[in-house]
C-alpha cells in the first residue's frame, strides 16, 4: 500500500482518539490472571494487541471477541497450557517482554520468539532477573536476545533489574508478581527508561485489585495477599495516537480537538502537549477532549523526551518545520524500537532536505527548507504515521508499506481520508 498524503495550508479538524495499547496489552494480561470473567470495553484492536490475546488464548486463557469489548475468563494465577507452548509474538516488543515473565505461571516450558527485527532487539536483564524469581531460561540463537524458552516456577522475593533499556523488563515482573509464592521486591538500580509506563503498569495492577508499595521508580514490592479480581474495565484513549492529529495543527496551522482523552492520564505521551505549546501552539483541555491551535510561527526548543518515546518522532516533524533549532533529550533507548528511530528519523528527514545531527542520547533539528520524496518505514508503524503527517505541511511525500500503521493504528488512514488530507 502505497500512500501521499496532499499538502493542507489549514485544518479544521474533530478527531476521536482510538484506545489505548499499552492499557489494553496490561488489561488482557491482568484480566487472564484474574479469578472471575472481565469485560474490556473499548480495547484497542490493532495487530500488537491480537498478538498478545492469541497468546494469551494458547497459553489456556479463554476470551472472547465480541463488538466493542472482550470477555476474559480469568485462570486465578496458573496458565493452564497443556504442552510446551512456542509464541510467535512477530514485531510486537511489548507482547514478548510482557509475557515473558508470565511464562513462569504456565504448566509448561514457553518458548518467545518473533520477527527477523525482534530477534536483534535485546532482552537480556529481563532474561537474566528471572532466574532470582524462580525462572530458567535458554537462549535458542544468540545470548540475551530472543528467541528464548522460559521455565520454572514464580517462586518470588527480591530481584534486581536493569529497566535503563526498557521499562518494560520491569512490567513483566511487576505483572506477574501478585501470583509469586511470596512477595515480590523488584530493586532498580538505574533510572528507567520511559518510566512513565510503569505508572500505566501500577494504575492497570491496582485496578484489578493488586496492592504495589513504591519508591519511586527505584522499589517496587508487590504483596502476594492482593490478587486480580474480574470487573468491568475500559481502556483510555491514547496519546500517543492522538498526537499525530495535534502535529497536524502545529504543522499546517489551524486547530484540531482530540476526544476521548484523560486529561488527568498517567500517559507519559502526554507531554507531547506540553512540547507543542513552548514551540508557540495554543493547548486547551475539555473535560474528555484535548484542542490544539497553531496561528503564528513555530519556535524551536529544548525538551527531555525521556518520559515520551512514542512521540518522539512526531515532535520531529513538528520540529522540521520550527524556525529556530529544536534538540530533543532523553531518547537512547530508541534504538532498540521497531527501527532504530534515532537513525531511521533523521536519515529520512535528511531525505526531505532536513538539517539533523544525533548523538547516542539526543537529537538536533535546523530549520532547512523541505521537499517531498519517498518515505520506506522499514515496517515501523509511527514512522510512517509521523511522516505522512509532515508530508501534509510540505506535499509530495509518499509513504511506502502503508500498511505498517495496522500495528498500532488501523484506522489512521481512514481518518486522515475522512478528514480530508488524503485524496
Amino acid at each position: 500500500m502505497i500512500v501521499t498524503p496532499a499538502r493542507v495550508t489549514s485544518v479544521d479538524l474533530e478527531v476521536t482518539a482510538p484506545s489505548s495499547k499499552s492499557y489494553t496489552h496490561r488489561a488482557l494480561i491482568a484480566a487472564a490472571l484474574a479469578e472471575g470473567k472481565t469485560t474490556i470495553f473499548r480495547p484497542l484492536e490493532a495487530e500488537d494487541t491480537r498478538l498478545t490475546e492469541g497468546a494469551l488464548r494458547l497459553l489456556g486463557a479463554v476470551i472472547e471477541d465480541q463488538p466493542g469489548r472482550m470477555l476474559v475468563t480469568g485462570c486465578r494465577g496458573s496458565l493452564p497450557n497443556r504442552r510446551p507452548t512456542t509464541l510467535d509474538l512477530d514485531n510486537s516488543g511489548t507482547s514478548l517482554r510482557l509475557l515473558t515473565n508470565l511464562a513462569l505461571l504456565c504448566q509448561f516450558p514457553v518458548t518467545l520468539t518473533g520477527s527477523a527485527r525482534m530477534q536483534e532487539r535485546p532482552i537480556g536483564p529481563l532474561a537474566g532477573a528471572l532466574p532470582a524469581l524462580g525462572g530458567t531460561v535458554e537462549f535458542l540463537q544468540k545470548d540475551g536476545y530472543p528467541p528464548l524458552r522460559v521455565s520454572g516456577k514464580l517462586l518470588g522475593g527480591p530481584v534486581v533489574i536493569d529497566g535503563s533499556m526498557s521499562s518494560q523488563f520491569i512490567s513483566s515482573i511487576l505483572m506477574a508478581a501478585p501470583y509469586a509464592e511470596k512477595e515480590v521486591e523488584v530493586i532498580i538500580p538505574t533510572p528507567p527508561a520511559s518510566a512513565s509506563y510503569l505508572d500505566i503498569t501500577l494504575s492497570v495492577m491496582e485496578a484489578f485489585g493488586a496492592k504495589v508499595e513504591r519508591t519511586g521508580y527505584e522499589r517496587f514490592v508487590v504483596s502476594t495477599a492482593d490478587r486480580y479480581k474480574a470487573r468491568r474495565y475500559t481502556v483510555e484513549g491514547d496519546y500517543s495516537s492522538a498526537s499525530y492529529f495535534f502535529a497536524l495543527a502545529a504543522i499546517c496551522g489551524g486547530k484540531v480537538m482530540v476526544k476521548n482523552l484523560a486529561p488527568a492520564s498517567v500517559q507519559g505521551d502526554r507531554r507531547f502537549l506540553d512540547a507543542l505549546e513552548a514551540m508557540g501552539c495554543k493547548v486547551t483541555y475539555g473535560g474528555k477532549s484535548v484542542t490544539v491551535e497553531k496561528s503564528g510561527a513555530l519556535n524551536g526548543i529544548t525538551f527531555d523526551m525521556s518520559s515520551s518515546p512514542d512521540t518522539v518522532q512526531t515532535i520531529c516533524m513538528v520540529a522540521a518545520m520550527a524556525g529556530t533549532p529544536t534538540t530533543l533529550t532523553g531518547i537512547g533507548h530508541l534504538k532498540f524500537k521497531e527501527s532504530d528511530r534515532i537513525s531511521s528519523t533523521a536519515e529520512r528527514l535528511r531525505l526531505l532536505g532536513g538539517d539533523v545531527q544525533v548523538s547516542d542520547d539526543s537529537i538536533t533539528i535546523r530549520p532547512a527548507p523541505l521537499h517531498g520524496g519517498t518515505i520506506d518505514p522499514a515496517n515501523d508503524h509511527r514512522t510512517a504515521m509521523s511522516f505522512a503527517v509532515l508530508g501534509c505541511g510540505i506535499g509530495g511525500v509518499t509513504i511506502e508499506n502503508a500498511e505498517c500503521v495496522n500495528k498500532s493504528f488501523p484506522e489512521f488512514w481512514l481518518m486522515l481520508k475522512q478528514a480530508g488530507v488524503l485524496p
